[in-house]
């Protein structure tokens, strides 16, 4: 295995156990609809979010909730299994104009919540911080 891989999986398991009342939330009132074996449901299409700094969700299409972790990290909650889906993130801002500060973004599945995406952000030197983000999900 490379050293970028086993990184990368070492990274995935710093990701914070989806707790009981996120699983149930996440769930709740949404149909979740299972993957193909090609990766995408029945009904494909484009899921978004735009979400603060703070973690709440400022607007979205087919997104349930968003909420903040811990610093810099962050769950999105779709309305449909996302497991065989693309993840696209970007840093910026909410609205429409201005200028974001620096930043990374890094997006992967939720563990334990199959419609949930996880997002870590940081600042421009690295550091776990705390950015308002774009994420679309392909699915």
């Amino acid at each position: 295995m490379s050293e970028s891989a086993s990184s990368e999986q070492a990274r995935s398991a710093d990701q914070p156990q989806a707790s009981e009342a996120d699983v149930a939330a996440a769930s709740a009132g949404a149909e979740v609809v299972p993957a193909t074996g090609a990766g995408l449901p029945p009904t494909a299409q484009t899921f978004f979010a735009v979400v603060a700094a703070n973690g709440a969700l400022v607007r979205g299409f087919g997104v349930i909730s968003s909420a903040r972790l811990a610093v810099g990290q962050y769950q999105v909650v779709f309305a449909h299994d996302v497991t065989g889906s693309a993840y696209v993130g970007t840093t910026g801002l909410t609205g429409n104009v201005g200028v974001a500060p620096s930043g990374q973004i890094a997006v992967v599945g939720r563990a334990g919540i199959a419609n949930g995406v996880f997002v870590e952000t940081f600042s421009g030197a690295g550091a776990a911080a705390d950015r308002a983000f774009h994420l679309a999900v392909h699915s």
